[in-house]
């Protein structure tokens, strides 16, 4: 940031989209630490942080579309433990509540990261997903910038909060994650071993 000013903010948080490791709770505060510094200006972070915003998300929206529904579910009939209703399933949620996943998933820590794959996947308005994404960005942005402008040198002390929130939200999916598939291998191993005794009767 201190090198390229606005578009290295830009850059910085524009690559949190498409890289989830990369935490928008440090990123955020720290162009609004800088921006109290004077390099640049408090409405200057907002802007450049989120075209940053927008822009890893097209990127990613990008690899959602090129891929298109029938690779992904050509990719899902071959994972182990995974059907291709899901996929069905997954799609007809994103069809009916895909504007609010846009726009809310933006102010979500992972998901912010990851829903631009299924709207590009759906081939939701590219229009449409710019709008949603700047207005959920926005609003995400402003709240961590400003926090970190108002703070100044005590910037930091917003990522014990927010990180903790955002572990929190990996680890829910992970245990969903894990739930989900025991519950499909114990059903698969069910449908199996009911199968063999049927033959064998």
């Amino acid at each position: 940031m201190e090198a390229l000013g606005g578009p290295g903010a830009a850059l910085v948080v524009g690559l949190e989209n498409v890289f989830p490791p990369i935490p928008s709770e440090v990123i955020l505060p720290l162009a609004g630490f800088s921006a109290a510094q004077g390099t640049f200006t408090l409405a200057g972070a907002i802007f450049w942080t989120t075209l940053g915003s927008v822009l890893g998300a097209i990127l990613a929206y990008g690899l959602g579309f090129w891929l298109g529904a029938e690779r992904v579910r050509a990719l899902f009939d071959r994972v182990p433990l995974i059907q291709v209703a899901d996929f069905d399933k997954a799609e007809g949620w994103f069809t009916r509540h895909g504007r609010g996943a846009v726009f809310f998933g933006r102010m979500v820590p992972v998901v912010r990261s990851l829903i631009s794959i299924p709207a590009g996947v759906e081939r939701m308005s590219l229009l449409l997903f710019v709008l949603l994404t700047t207005a959920g960005s926005l609003i995400w942005n402003s709240l961590f910038v400003v926090a970190g402008y108002l703070l100044g040198g005590q910037w930091h002390r917003i990522e014990s909060v927010a990180g903790w929130a955002s572990n929190a939200v990996v680890a829910a999916i992970v245990v969903l994650l894990v739930v989900f598939l025991g519950r499909r291998a114990y059903l698969e191993r069910k449908e199996r071993r009911e199968h063999r005794d049927a033959t064998r009767g």
